[in-house]
């Protein structure tokens, strides 16, 4: 019965979809069954990652998609989770210790389909056998693992850390995949011969 609370829960207009705040709509004293099942319960996460993505790609076929790249974090107390260390939480402006995870979604015909993310280790927190991946790297190994999948992307969408990180923009000249991303203004990048570029300042009120 767990498993129904939680779709309902997902599936419902909560604007933050905690336990908590999912057992409160569906009628439970409070979110510990909930917590109890997702703790317990025997499932391979790889497993059920590639189910998903197998029937989002079943949905989406051949049709081309963007694909939007960001990072997003929550703040933890302590050092009890896994990577959770004092650093730069994007949705909240600040930096934080917290958790930061790379995210990509894909968008097609107006609806936005979440692919996949992959945990930002800072260098203090590694475990032993980690490697130390920067939030660009990760997104690269994103790219790569949906294009293998079959996942067809017409265009990519980033902010400035990965609009200015060449190991970025790099799989994606490699690919021939055309992007839109955001650079700062002290920000110097090559461009070919002849090319113009058109500047405009926003304008101050």
């Amino acid at each position: 019965m767990q498993q129904e609370w939680l779709h309902v829960g997902i599936l419902s207009p909560l604007p933050r979809k905690t336990l908590p705040e999912i057992a409160k709509i569906v009628g439970l004293k409070d979110g510990q069954s909930l917590h109890h099942f997702l703790r317990d319960a025997v499932w391979d996460v790889q497993q059920v990652r590639a189910t998903r993505l197998h029937m989002i790609r079943q949905v989406i076929g051949v049709r081309p998609m963007t694909l939007c790249i960001d990072e997003t974090g929550d703040v933890k107390k302590g050092r009890a989770t896994d990577y959770a260390a004092k650093q730069y939480i994007g949705n909240l402006g600040q930096t934080a210790n917290g958790i930061v995870s790379v995210n990509v979604y894909g968008v097609v015909d107006g609806i936005t389909y979440p692919l996949m993310f992959k945990i930002y280790k800072p260098k203090s927190r590694l475990k032993v056998g980690d490697v130390y991946k920067s939030k660009p790297q990760l997104a690269v190994e994103i790219i790569r693992e949906l294009l293998a999948l079959g996942f067809v992307i017409e265009r990519v969408l980033a902010d400035s850390l990965y609009g200015e990180s060449g190991d970025v923009t790099g799989i994606l000249h490699q690919f021939q995949l055309p992007y839109i991303v955001a650079i700062r203004s002290n920000h110097g990048e090559w461009k070919p011969k002849g090319q113009q570029i058109r500047y405009n300042r926003a304008a101050r009120l």
